[in-house]
């Protein structure tokens, strides 16, 4: 019983639970102290973030030697891949079943959340894709000088950064989760908005379990091992990332998982979990795609051309590599695809951006659960080209 008391999982359904009753009953004073709460975790979550990337992206490089740049290439290039792949899926889905569904377009009637009591900025040293262009760039430099002396010093930050995960961010997750979903409850948006969608929200969710399906069993058939063996260790990760809806703020959790499966290898988890965390959005693209076909069927009464929406599947693509990990950055970053392709107008991306973030936190979650199966397809590739396994001696988390 201790031993399921103090697990991960169990802390972090714990905290779901906790934080929707909470928010059913809270009164506004107590949700100030909540919203507060709320927004001082995040913050430090949030400065994490470019940390955890540069100690575990930037000394992986430099294990990897003269291979780093070509497993580089292949990382970006499957990444991609995935997410146009799973666009293209969610495309045909939407023309097989948009004319056929009947979807409650209102959204109204959420309550507004207080302000909160005090604001803590913590700002981040630099901004995600900054840290991860760093990362890649002093990585790639001391490898091609073969400065050892940085090397090494580039192997004790991560020690360092693996230190502040275990210590510091896996221990205030389950709080940070509850305090969100308690502020969903207040709003309403559980219990009012997310039964107006729950038909697309439903098409959607399958469409992500289909295509991590499929990401899983290329994986296992390319790379020769048990997929499942890498899936079954993924159930803390995918319920961290419905609780932070980022697959940045979830990137300690899911090394954390990644490290624990036996056929992945540890260079090639800690070099493509934190790169794939930032590059790799298929849950996100695929939901994406699918919504913004719902929507101008309700809107303006037809869903774009078969040109248009290629178009669109193929730049968006190109906009997920560069999109923040954070909430809602897909959509954040395609704004322009959106308005300048698909011709939406203002209660188009309005409604855009309310129906997205209802579903948000699940199409994160498959985000970071098919990071594992690309993580796989690389230690497939290192494996079949001979690229030697470094061993990289760091802490389990």
């Amino acid at each position: 019983m201790k031993k399921l008391f103090g697990s991960l999982p169990f802390r972090l359904l714990l905290g779901i639970a906790v934080g929707i009753l909470c928010g059913l009953v809270f009164s506004e004073s107590v949700m100030k102290v909540i919203v507060t709460l709320q927004y001082i975790m995040g913050q430090l979550i949030t400065f994490c973030v470019p940390l955890i990337i540069i100690g575990f992206i930037a000394p992986s490089i430099t294990k990897l030697g003269a291979n780093a740049s070509r497993l580089l290439g292949v990382a970006v290039v499957i990444a991609y891949v995935s997410s146009i792949c799973a666009a293209f899926m969610s495309m045909g889905a939407g023309y097989a079943l948009i004319p056929h569904l009947s979807i409650d377009t209102s959204v109204a009637g959420l309550r507004e959340l207080p302000e909160v009591v005090f604001e803590l900025n913590i700002p981040q040293i630099m901004s995600v894709m900054s840290a991860l262009v760093l990362s890649i760039l002093i990585g790639l430099a001391a490898t091609w000088t073969k400065s050892q002396g940085f090397i090494n010093l580039l192997a004790e930050f991560q020690n360092i950064v693996l230190d502040i995960v275990k210590k510091v961010i896996i221990p205030i997750l389950p709080f940070y989760i509850a305090a969100t979903f308690c502020n969903l409850s207040y709003e309403g948006m559980i219990t009012r908005q997310l039964p107006a969608f729950l038909q697309i929200i439903v098409i959607v969710m399958l469409g992500h379990y289909i295509w991590l399906a499929v990401l899983y069993l290329l994986a296992g058939a390319y790379s020769g091992k048990n997929p499942w063996e890498v899936l079954r260790h993924y159930g803390p990760a995918y319920l961290t990332a419905v609780g932070t809806m980022s697959s940045a703020a979830t990137l300690a959790v899911a090394l954390d998982c990644a490290r624990k499966s036996k056929v992945l290898r540890k260079d090639m988890v800690s070099f493509g979990i934190p790169l794939f965390a930032n590059i790799h959005l298929c849950g996100s693209v695929l939901t994406e795609v699918f919504f913004v076909m719902t929507i101008s069927k309700i809107l303006y009464g037809s869903v774009p051309s078969l040109g248009t929406m290629v178009l669109f599947c193929l730049l968006l693509g190109i906009f997920a590599i560069g999109a923040p990990g954070v909430p809602g950055g897909t959509v954040m970053a395609s704004l322009g695809l959106i308005t300048g392709i698909l011709l939406f107008k203002n209660d188009g991306t309005a409604l855009m951006l309310a129906i997205f973030a209802l579903q948000d936190s699940f199409g994160t979650a498959c985000n970071v659960t098919g990071d594992g199966a690309l993580t796989l397809m690389l230690t497939g590739y290192a494996e079949k080209h001979g690229i030697r396994d470094e061993n990289i001696q760091s802490p389990i988390l």
